[in-house]
């Protein structure tokens, strides 16, 4: 909240201090560092024999409430935007799918908030970023190659090759490999903890242009080589993802800033009605029916139901695919689906940052009443 209402203050808006493009290069390039880092750092803390196993309330928001999240807001946003392209709602939908665990951390941190329910929404916004990133870059590839390519068969086939699963297996690889490196260098003293903690970068980076080189995708290629990372030794992985997690925060609150500077001053232009609209039943119809739907049969109370459907905030992960859109496809023609997700961010930032607190006193005072 802080960083976002700085940056507002000291752009077009306020103070009128700095003035920048939203396609300026270099806020794509830290676009790129930040998403790189975080996807890495956050795949590298997931067990997926965990998941599977015991998390099952994560497992159920993310493979049943994720999807009906994107198609629900899909099917809204065409009723509210009849004049966008199908590809660019579905990319609007998919973008403002991922929750934050950043604008989340102060419920996930709560110690009045019972530990299955915050495991349950760390866990869910550490993952749905990666699931959400595929068909992003699905509906970003279709509309960079024009009105016919997407339609043939060959391109879709050699699109789904390269990313869905070329990246994975470049990316696995090397995080695999990379990790066990750091792991013997550590065992054998070559590898003091400060050089530990510097390898979350480099690791991710490697990966990310290793990827690129091979005609792969780099950000799916760094959400799998921290998935797979091979570091073994529990000492030196907990040193990779604290610093690359402290790291990946500084870099998090310098977008925040970029967002309230640039990406306000740029959507403020755009937003009407509708827009505000459609921005506020993201927030809760788009996101709160699909967790409601996904939880049936989990045996969850509906105060509970309720407040992990409140708590899906909409933040870094949606900048920084929206700034990756702007990198690759540009300003002009998109502006209203911009504004769009700009908006519904700029909303959650507030209302989640403010709520987090009270909400979650409430709600453990709630939970330990009905236990």
């Amino acid at each position: 909240m802080v960083f976002a209402a700085v940056g507002i203050l000291l752009g077009p808006l306020g103070l009128g201090v700095f003035r920048l493009n939203i396609d300026t290069e270099l806020i794509k390039v830290i676009a790129e560092i930040t998403l790189i880092l975080v996807l890495f750092v956050g795949a590298s803390v997931i067990d997926v024999r965990a998941l599977f196993k015991e998390y099952k309330i994560p497992f159920r928001l993310l493979f049943i409430g994720l999807p009906l999240t994107m198609f629900l807001g899909a099917v809204i946003a065409r009723q509210f935007f009849p004049g966008m392209s199908p590809w660019l709602i579905a990319m609007m939908a998919f973008i403002l799918s991922p929750t934050d665990a950043a604008l989340g951390q102060a419920v996930v941190e709560s110690d009045d908030v019972p530990p299955e329910t915050r495991d349950s929404i760390a866990v869910e916004s550490g993952l749905n970023d990666g699931i959400a990133l595929p068909p992003i870059l699905a509906c970003m590839s279709a509309l960079s190659a024009g009105a016919g390519a997407h339609l043939d068969t060959g391109y879709w086939a050699k699109f789904a090759l390269e990313h869905i699963a070329f990246a994975p297996v470049i990316g696995g690889s090397v995080g695999w490999l990379g990790g066990m490196l750091v792991d013997r260098a550590s065992k054998a003293g070559w590898m003091n903890p400060t050089f530990q903690r510097l390898t979350s970068i480099s690791l991710a980076i490697l990966v990310y242009a290793m990827a690129e080189n091979l005609n792969g995708n780099g950000f799916i290629a760094a959400f799998f080589g921290g998935l797979l990372l091979g570091t073994k030794t529990t000492k030196v992985r907990e040193q990779i993802q604290e610093f690359g997690d402290t790291e990946g925060q500084q870099l998090m609150l310098f977008v925040f800033l970029i967002f309230g500077l640039v990406l306000v001053p740029f959507a403020a232009n755009y937003w009407d009605i509708k827009v505000l609209f459609y921005a506020v039943l993201s927030l809760t119809v788009i996101r709160m029916l699909p967790v409601a739907i996904s939880l049936i049969g989990a045996g969850m109370d509906w105060g509970t139901v309720g407040f992990i459907g409140w708590f899906g905030p909409r933040g870094i992960a949606s900048v920084l695919y929206l700034l990756m859109v702007v990198g690759t496809l540009g300003v002009r023609g998109h502006e209203q689906m911009l504004s769009v997700i700009i908006l519904t961010v700029l909303i959650s930032i507030f209302l989640h940052g403010i709520s987090a607190v009270p909400l979650s006193k409430i709600y453990g005072r709630y939970a330990a009443r009905i236990k």
